[in-house]
């Protein structure tokens, strides 16, 4: 019997692949650093929806920026939401999103009304 067991050919066990997939990343912001919640808080303060910042983004802030949001008919979401950052004054300025063409435009527009008043400088 043992000579039959030997001779037997062995069955190999295959490992099976894994087929999980790979974790998701999280896309977006996931929090907000303590110099831009205190410009935040800062702002919600001044707004009345804060009575006083903390410098740390807390469970305060999260509802006193959901009540703004929620109040002027946005997302209530814990992230703010950019329109919300613009109304309190955080946003990026608006001469900063102007196109370059349209400044160049504006200052062209400004030099010419300049000479049209001055009529020595023609």
């Amino acid at each position: 019997m043992l000579l039959a067991t030997a001779l037997t050919p062995c069955v190999a066990k295959t490992k099976r692949r894994a087929t999980t997939k790979p974790a998701a990343k999280h896309l977006g912001q996931r929090s907000i650093d303590d110099s831009r919640a205190t410009q935040i808080q800062q702002a919600l303060v001044h707004s009345g929806y804060m009575t006083e910042p903390s410098g740390h983004w807390d469970s305060a802030t999260e509802s006193a920026m959901q009540k703004f949001q929620a109040d002027n008919g946005w997302q209530t979401k814990l992230m703010p939401d950019s329109r919300a950052i613009i109304k309190l004054g955080l946003g990026p300025s608006q001469a900063a999103s102007l196109p370059a063409a349209a400044t160049v435009s504006a200052s062209q527009t400004v030099a010419e009304s300049s000479a049209d008043a001055n009529p020595s400088q023609r």
